[in-house]
Parts: C-alpha cells; structure tokens; sequence
C-alpha cells in the first residue's frame, strides 16, 4: 500500500480485501469492512453509499497498523474491542475469550427452554466477558446471577458489560478459581460454563487468532477435561433440585463429558446441543 497514493473507501476495500485473501484469512471481505469502520467510525453501510469518499492521512496510518496486526493473528473484534453475540455488543481484549457463533447455539436454546421460568437465581463459571450470563439475563427477564473468574482482566470487562446492558442489579461479580468462589450452601437454579477444554499439546496447532487469546480460557490440561471433573465434582452441591447444567465441550468430548456427569448419579435428562456446523457443542442436563 503506497500512503502518497489516493485511496478511496472503495479501493481500500478493494485492496485490503485481495491482502488478506493472499494471507488466507477465511473471510477477507468482511474483516476488511469492519476494521475500516472502526477507523472511519462509521456503520459498514456506510462504506457503500459514500465509497468514493477520501481516507485521510491520519485514517490510513491507523488502519495499516490494523492491517498488519490482523497479519500477525489478531482477531478483528480484539483489534477493534468489541463483538456482537446473541444480538447484543459486546466490549472485548486480547484478555478475554471472544464470544463466538457456536456458543449462541446452546445459550440459544437453554434460554428457549428457561425464559419463562419465575425468580432465577444462575451462576456462571469462568464467565470471561460475561457475554453468557449478561446474554442470559436479558432474555430472562425473571433471572439474577453470580458470574466467576479467576482473572482480573476478565471481571473488568465483564464489569463493563454488565454496566453497559444496565443489569448492574442482576448480576454479581466475583473473582475465585472455579466452585471456590461459591459460598457453602449457595444454591442456583442453573450453572453455565464454557470451560478451557483445548488438550495442552493441541494449542501450538490452533488458528492465530485463537492463540492470540489468553492460555488460561483455551487449556484445558492433558486431555482437554480437567475442568469438567471439576465441574462433576462439584456442580450437584450447588443445584437445587431440578436446576439445570449447561457446559460447552469441544469437538469428539460431548459423550464423554455427559458419561462423567451420568457417572455422579446427580444428573437426568442429559440434552447434547449441536452447534451450526452440527457439531455437538453442549451438554445440558437437570439436577435430580
């Protein structure tokens, strides 16, 4: 990209888009759209009823930079600090895992199946950016909620989520490692989490992108299921009865996430959620 040239919205589109194609990003058009959107704070609209419009000097140094970062395996909703899941914006950084397509999936339907149920009281483990619980909350308009992590960075984003979708009276924040940060007899009528489930040796293989997010919401030990003994160790302690769990699991863990919660002998009526790619994404069971 030569800076003494005159690059319009249209031909910068143009040429970001045939850049990231070369660097085999999987989609170059749309990732070309919304970082110049950001840069030119702008809707993606925008960018065609007003393509011949003039990116200035300024403009263009930032989004080069942003072009280059994208390269270097930055995801573009870390680069511009935000992402939408389940109709709503969500703010995020390279502190956070960000919110993706196949988890709405399964908070799409555990919703369908809870958003007319009366005073619930739900917790949710690892809550990252708090994209699951806020999500949850605002569709079920009944429901309050504890959300966990063990990072400071993670409870600050979530902070502001909470803050910018107004449900600072809804949800609780906390910070603790997992179950250590309920109290004892603390009860819920439903647990979420979306657990680090990449076996350690799988990281080095994973897209850019992910690799860029941080290691402690991607590794989930030597085989991919430390969180999930976790999880059925502990999660009937804190479930009224006929309290639902709701986890996400990665690709070939489902049936054996729903075996090791079947095996408690706490947990019925076991529901495996495919995602968009039909893959199996989530178990879902009830707390007898």
């Amino acid at each position: 990209m030569v800076e003494k040239e005159i690059w319009t919205i249209k031909k910068l589109l143009n040429w970001t888009t045939e850049y990231f194609k070369k660097h085999k990003l999987e989609t170059p058009r749309l990732d070309a759209e919304l970082l110049l959107s950001y840069v030119l704070k702008k809707t993606r609209i925008y960018l065609y009823t007003d393509f011949e419009q003039i990116v200035n000097k300024n403009e263009l140094k930032e989004f080069k930079k942003l072009i280059q970062n994208r390269i270097n395996g930055f995801s573009v909703a870390t680069l511009i600090g935000e992402k939408d899941f389940m109709g709503f914006k969500f703010f995020v950084n390279d502190k956070v895992l960000i919110p993706r397509p196949d988890t709405e999936t399964w908070v799409e339907k555990v919703i369908q199946i809870h958003k007319n149920d009366i005073e619930l009281f739900v917790a949710d483990i690892g809550c990252g950016s708090g994209a699951i619980i806020c999500s949850f909350l605002k569709y079920c308009k009944n429901a309050k909620g504890v959300g966990i992590d063990i990072s400071d960075d993670a409870i600050e984003i979530s902070k502001k989520n909470i803050k910018n979708l107004s449900l600072e009276n809804r949800i609780e924040l906390r910070k603790g490692d997992f179950f250590n940060a309920l109290k004892k007899g603390e009860k819920f009528d439903g647990i979420f989490s979306n657990p680090p489930y990449i076996p350690t040796d799988d990281i080095e293989f994973l897209q850019k992108e992910v690799k860029n997010e941080p290691l402690i919401a991607l590794d989930g030990g030597k085989d991919g299921l430390n969180f999930y003994r976790k999880i059925a160790e502990n999660a009937e302690k804190f479930l009224n009865s006929g309290g639902f769990l709701a986890v996400e699991v990665g690709i070939h863990q489902s049936l054996i996430v729903k075996e090791m919660f079947e095996s408690t002998g706490y947990f019925t009526d076991f529901e495996i959620i495919k995602d968009y790619g039909n893959i199996e994404r989530a178990v879902y069971c009830i707390r007898k």
